[in-house]
């Protein structure tokens, strides 16, 4: 009998102890987070609609095509402008495009993310466009974001594609220390931080921003897919699209530009070139570094021009134009670099170089000698926040928080703003 009693007394002690040794590891916790929201499979890829015109709320990209204006609103789609006269632009339809925050053009084949998935669209009538294409998971990571200061609840990417989130309580037994789960965040954050001849639809490729992140190349088009890997896409049959190529970078990609055989293309710590002379496959050749900063890069022959900002995820605190030489392809060096406000996207047109500074306005500079823009400033208009432009054939396309001007520089002495169209008040 009692040995009996010492055996059970043995055992309710071991139990206690492994309970309070359990209660040591884990703890049982309530907290806000964002949860999923969402959509099926079935119904995300169903979800491609063309619409009426609507109002411009949270205008994002821009891309220029044979007189037509096509403007990203930020993870709902894109809006298409009838651009044949910039002084009267007139909106004419809306493509809904979940989480599309980026694009290219190329013939009368329209090239859009949204959200995981990378779509192919014959717009050979603009208004009636038609879905040619889909390819799947090119994004895997792409996602909306949540409320900033609220962990992530764990993902079951199973159940569908995130389209939103929610705060919610949970509540859950978790190891000490560790609360909430983990997703990777850079999602359309990271994506968002890319020829005026009339109505007639061409082969050829319109022209994007600086904040671009597709590029074009004849048969191949580039995306960053995340923030370290550059896919190229074959895009010889839109109707069947393949991925080709897929790239591992040593560091973060903030946008892409292509000048002939290059392509240059701006990450978070400098420059990187690749030579495009096997399109299929890019390869890189050279490199330019600088301090951490999130950065659009244009070039314009011998002269690349880089933008550093502040106030950002890329923790730079300088706010800086940079020219760089790249008449040696393979050993870029920095010529000059000058002091901004908040710099963001920019473009070039002869002599003159276009800077979307932020808070500060645009900024038109005469570029002719890379060691004195900064004394040379053509002209300023500083009463909006600046995104980014497309400045072509004397006209400039620009959007902002004000939403989408447009200015007549074909004479730089009198540069003239001929149009806005104003965005919709939240």
């Amino acid at each position: 009998m009692k040995s009996l009693i010492k055996s059970a007394l043995f055992l309710t002690v071991l139990i206690a102890g492994l309970t309070a040794c359990k209660d040591r590891r884990t703890e049982l916790i309530t907290y806000d987070a964002n949860v999923p929201v969402y959509m099926p499979f079935d119904e995300f890829r169903a979800s491609f609609l063309k619409s009426a015109p609507t109002e411009i709320s949270h205008p994002g990209k821009m891309y220029f095509k044979d007189g037509y204006l096509f403007v990203n609103e930020y993870g709902k789609g894109i809006h298409v402008i009838d651009n044949t006269d910039p002084s009267n632009p007139e909106k004419i339809a809306f493509y809904e495009i979940l989480g599309n925050v980026d694009m290219a053009i190329k013939g009368n084949v329209l090239f859009a993310d949204s959200y995981i998935d990378l779509l192919a669209i014959d717009i050979s009538d603009v208004e009636n466009p038609v879905e040619i294409d889909r390819i799947e998971n090119v994004f895997p990571e792409i996602v909306p974001e949540g409320e900033l200061w609220y962990p992530y609840a764990m993902v079951d990417k199973s159940q569908g594609v995130i389209i939103d989130w929610e705060v919610q309580k949970i509540t859950e037994e978790v190891e000490k220390y560790n609360h909430g789960g983990w997703i990777y965040r850079g999602g359309m954050e990271f994506m968002m931080n890319a020829d005026v001849a009339g109505p007639t639809w061409t082969g050829g490729s319109g022209t994007g921003g600086s904040m671009a992140r597709f590029m074009l190349n004849e048969d191949y088009l580039y995306v960053i897919a995340v923030p370290t890997r550059l896919k190229t896409v074959d895009i010889t049959t839109a109707s069947a699209m393949a991925v080709v190529d897929s790239v591992d970078m040593p560091r973060n990609m903030e946008t892409l530009f292509r000048l002939e055989d290059n392509l240059f293309v701006g990450t978070t710590t400098g420059m990187l070139i690749f030579d495009l002379v096997n399109p299929k496959k890019p390869v890189q050749i050279s490199a330019y570094d600088h301090i951490t900063a999130c950065d659009p890069v244009v070039v314009d022959g011998q002269y690349a021009y880089v933008t550093l900002r502040s106030g950002n995820t890329c923790n730079n605190v300088q706010n800086l134009l940079e020219v760089i030489d790249i008449s040696s392809i393979k050993n870029p060096y920095l010529v000059k670099s000058y002091p901004m406000f908040n710099p963001h996207g920019l473009g070039t047109d002869g002599d003159l170089l276009f800077v979307c500074d932020g808070a500060a306005g645009l900024k038109i500079y005469d570029k002719s000698n890379p060691l004195a823009i900064i004394t040379s400033q053509v002209a300023h208009y500083p009463d909006f926040d600046t995104y980014d432009v497309i400045p072509m054939n004397g006209i400039l396309m620009l959007v902002g928080t004000g939403g989408i001007y447009q200015y007549d520089y074909s004479d730089p002495e009198n540069i003239v703003q001929i149009s806005h169209i104003t965005i919709k008040e939240d």
